[in-house]
């Protein structure tokens, strides 16, 4: 029998501060009410106890402040607010302290990284999504993520700690296998505390080479590692024999870069994991690929399995658990059941006992296609939950293609009749492209799901747009910059370089918007979604470049007649005899959606009885809305918050640039307003000397045909309406 760590006196210690610190900031009566958690708290219900903005009352919130930098980029900050500061982060990845009430900056930590200069003083960098606040005592620390950097820093000055680490910093890059200078490492997501325990993930390359994703917890005075689990476990460890022998030497990744949730009375950590490199081949490392695609139950005290969930086995299709867990009660037969709760991109929900791992909802094994490409062996079976429904569509056919006009119809309708339209888990070929429903992108994405702890009611945002996808073989050419680029970047890109925009731009005339040097530093440093490739030697990057800079046909080459066995001679990884054709959404010729609306919605499910109480569409397209078109539905990032008032507030949606307070009871749309760029990220809400803000952050970096730029925007309501 399994003790656990809370029974520990210390631990009990701990717990007891830690629920009077909870109870003593619920008090409605107390001047500040803190979001000091990356969504709200440690269970991830992305939930406040605030209730000053109500139903009757939120038709008058209005802006009372913005903060702007002179940036560019994708941050999708959920910021932390405690005792009256707001903590985010800036475009380019520069820590910053706010006053919460006015939105002056208190502070600003610039860690010096390079990002990528794109003209005008301005540098581009990845995103980061949040921060992770400790204190003890008198003793406080702010651990903030920059790229493969994690940094200890005085909340109060934003100086780095010099005790922590390497003054101040530890390089996530370290204390993997191989190495580290060769790995590509982003915390993009914040970890969670346990006791004196910072345990984190972290974000890495999707292609080949790729460090193991290790589930990692550092001493938060330290900075010493403490312990690691391993996603990709050695010989003789369980889960080996999903495997070939020495798995490291071709794969990587199977890494939590979404977030994680903590139980902190049971003292176990719940982590959802991504794929196994390479995405979308797997013929070098056959079998079910543990702990890829899974959720982790881990002693939070040492990292050792209690136990596990792979949703996806084998994965070939990039379904990585997109989101953090949620940690809830339910109640069935008049019992209360401890409960965790886990989305995917399929639009798939799990539900698991917490403590067991037992779902408490049925959960088939059902028979799914083999492969057709030489050398891969699909799993004969994957998991498909029985309830609750998912919550987005599962299999294109024709009578979902769009009618937005006849002409958009014909066109969906000639090019649906090229794809292959199966349903999930239809492996990629050769010969056509195959249709993945939901989307590469969800389903479910990282902004999570937002709880009512009382009534055990999840509210859970979704895309619901189809992308396609295929495998080409790898081809030996005489143009070695060729060579590279199919290995390394046709995958996002394409084997046209036309990419996917605006998640995947279009490398065509590249060298029009930068310099030779710029595109070295993208490729070198990653750019939002796209990861750095510091693993491609000298010799290899400047063919590269020439071949982007030249613009030799890609297109050429993939199409050779000789149309032999390729084996890329890159010297960045494991050759793969087939490569991913790129990402494309499915999309008419207006680039609109090729699917009937909705295409992204916000849903309610019951998660005692399994039940939706509602789904509405989630956002438009300003001028279809125009047209009469108003309740399309848009893709959306960034997750929703409930408040006790019953109010869930969304922003999300990339093209409408609006923030939405929907009543949680119905799904009745009550109020909305313009932001000044897409709100791609969670919001906050918080109370200082007595009112009560919501704050979100902005920018169109999903939107570069918008207007570029970012905001941290505060609502409130006036004085009298308090």
């Amino acid at each position: 029998m399994r003790t656990f760590n809370w029974l520990e006196p210390s631990s009990r210690i701990l717990l007891l501060i830690y629920l009077v610190t909870i109870t003593a900031c619920s008090d409605d009566k107390t001047p500040h009410q803190n979001w000091s958690h990356y969504s709200g708290n440690p269970q991830n219900t992305q939930y406040s106890p605030l209730d000053q903005i109500n139903r009757n009352n939120v038709t008058q919130l209005q802006e009372v402040w913005r903060f702007s930098a002179d940036e560019e980029g994708n941050p999708q900050t959920n910021p932390l607010i405690i005792n009256g500061t707001l903590y985010g982060y800036t475009p380019g990845l520069k820590v910053i302290a706010l006053d919460a009430a006015k939105g002056t900056l208190r502070w600003k930590f610039d860690a010096g990284l390079q990002g990528v200069d794109i003209g005008g003083g301005k540098t581009f960098t990845g995103p980061s999504r949040g921060l992770v606040y400790w204190r003890e005592g008198e003793e406080q620390r702010l651990f903030a993520g920059v790229m493969n950097y994690l940094y200890a820093l005085d909340p109060e000055t934003g100086q780095p700690i010099a005790e922590f680490g390497e003054q101040g910093a530890i390089d996530l890059r370290k204390n993997l296998a191989g190495d580290f200078t060769r790995h590509y490492v982003s915390l993009t997501s914040p970890g969670v505390i346990y006791q004196d325990l910072l345990i984190l993930g972290f974000r890495t390359s999707e292609d080949p080479p790729a460090p193991p994703g290790d589930i990692r917890a550092y001493d938060v005075r330290t900075g010493k590692l403490r312990w690691t689990f391993h996603t990709i476990p050695r010989a003789g460890e369980a889960g080996a024999e999903t495997w070939p022998e020495d798995p490291l030497s071709a794969s990587g990744a199977a890494n939590n870069w979404a977030g994680m949730a903590l139980d902190q009375e049971l003292g176990i950590v719940y982590v959802p994991t991504g794929s196994a490199v390479p995405d979308f081949y797997g013929a070098d490392r056959l079998g079910d690929n543990l702990y890829a695609n899974s959720l982790l139950a881990l002693d939070a005290a040492t990292g050792k399995r209690l136990w596990h969930y792979q949703t996806t086995h084998h994965d070939i299709w990039d379904r990585d658990l997109p989101a953090p867990p949620v940690l809830l009660t339910v109640t069935r037969d008049g019992k209360q059941i401890d409960a965790v709760a886990q989305a995917s991109k399929q639009g798939f929900l799990f539900v698991f006992d917490r403590v067991t791992g037992e779902p408490l909802f049925p959960i088939e094994e059902r028979p799914v296609p083999p492969s057709n490409v030489p050398g891969e062996v699909a799993a004969k079976t994957q998991p498909f939950p029985l309830a609750p429904k998912p919550f987005s569509r599962q299999r294109l056919t024709k009578d979902l293609l769009t009618t937005r006009t006849p002409e958009a119809h014909a066109w969906a309708l000639n090019t649906f009749r090229t794809l292959r339209s199966e349903g999930q888990y239809v492996p990629f070929s050769e010969d056509r492209q195959t249709v993945v429903f939901p989307g590469f992108d969800g389903g479910a994405e990282w902004g999570g799901a937002a709880l009512d702890p009382d009534a055990a009611v999840l509210y859970i945002n979704a895309n619901d747009i189809a992308w396609t996808g295929g495998l080409a073989e790898n081809i030996i050419t005489d143009d070695a910059g060729a060579t590279v680029y199919n290995a390394q970047c046709s995958v996002c890109h394409g084997a046209d370089r036309k990419g996917s925009p605006p998640a995947f731009p279009s490398l065509l005339g590249v060298a029009e918007r930068l310099s030779a040097d710029q595109i070295k530093t993208v490729i070198r440093n990653g750019r939002g979604r796209m990861p750095a490739f510091a693993a491609i030697p000298p010799e290899e990057l400047d063919p590269l470049l020439a071949f982007l800079v030249d613009g030799a046909s890609v297109q050429a080459a993939a199409e050779s007649s000789d149309k032999q066995e390729a084996v890329s001679t890159s010297q960045t990884g494991p050759s793969s005899r087939y490569r991913f054709t790129g990402y494309k959404k499915f999309l008419d010729p207006q680039g609109y959606p090729a699917v009937a609306p909705p295409w992204g919605t916000l849903n309610a499910i019951d998660l005692n009885t399994g039940e939706y109480l509602w789904s509405v569409p989630l956002g438009e397209y300003p001028e279809l809305a125009a047209q009469g078109l108003p309740t399309t539905g848009s893709e959306n990032y960034g997750g929703p918050i409930l408040t006790a008032s019953g109010l869930l507030f969304i922003a999300a949606t990339i093209y409408d640039q609006k923030i939405r307070a929907f009543d949680s009871l119905t799904g009745e749309l009550l109020w909305q307003a313009e932001l000044p760029f897409a709100g791609t990220a969670t919001p906050a809400t918080y109370r200082v000397d007595g009112k009560q803000y919501l704050v979100i952050a902005t920018n169109n970096g999903r939107n570069p045909k918008g207007p570029q730029g970012n905001a941290y925007v505060a609502f409130a309501l006036p004085e009298k309406s308090k």
